[in-house]
């Protein structure tokens, strides 16, 4: 049966198959979230990072998670919010999409994910939090290999979000 939990932790101190990352697009580290698993991942990240070549918004790509207690780390690139008329929220979608894609091509059984482009993105996180329980539990209805996900939240005001909008899905376990 697949799970879904959220929990209000730091994403890097997470023992579970893949940790998604709230990366830039140049995928080199920068703040919040992604300046923290660069720190505690260490230089190697960095360095196979770079031989990505890049991230593209809505897209996500795998790399080890080094240091991290995590075995993998998904890098995928929000949308910076700019008042709903860029297709924000169809590429903050592809995000959880195309994490939980990667995710199952690798037999991934554990992701974590936070609140890709509530930060210095700014995008609304009442919106945000229902594209990502909406993307994440469509795609555990259609594939059966990631058996647990974590919505991780750093803030208690992200906890009682996720928590609110957990109330449209049958799935939730705490």
């Amino acid at each position: 049966m697949q799970k879904i939990k959220i929990i209000q932790a730091d994403i890097t101190s997470l023992k579970v198959d893949a940790i998604v990352n709230a990366a830039n697009s140049s995928l080199r580290g920068g703040g919040g979230v992604d300046g923290a698993i660069h720190a505690t991942a260490g230089n190697q990240l960095l360095a196979e990072c770079i031989l990505l070549k890049g991230c593209k918004t809505g897209e996500a790509k795998l790399t080890k998670g080094y240091k991290l207690p995590a075995k993998y780390v998904i890098h995928t690139v929000g949308p910076v919010w700019q008042g709903g008329k860029k297709d924000e929220e169809k590429l903050l979608a592809n995000c959880y999409r195309n994490s939980m894609k990667l995710a199952y091509r690798n037999n991934l059984s554990s992701i974590a994910f936070p609140a890709i482009s509530c930060g210095v993105y700014g995008f609304p996180t009442h919106l945000a939090v229902e594209i990502a329980w909406r993307e994440v539990n469509e795609f555990l209805q259609k594939n059966g290999c990631i058996k647990q996900v974590y919505f991780v939240c750093f803030s208690d005001e992200m906890y009682e979000l996720y928590w609110k909008q957990s109330k449209k899905y049958c799935k939730l376990e705490n």
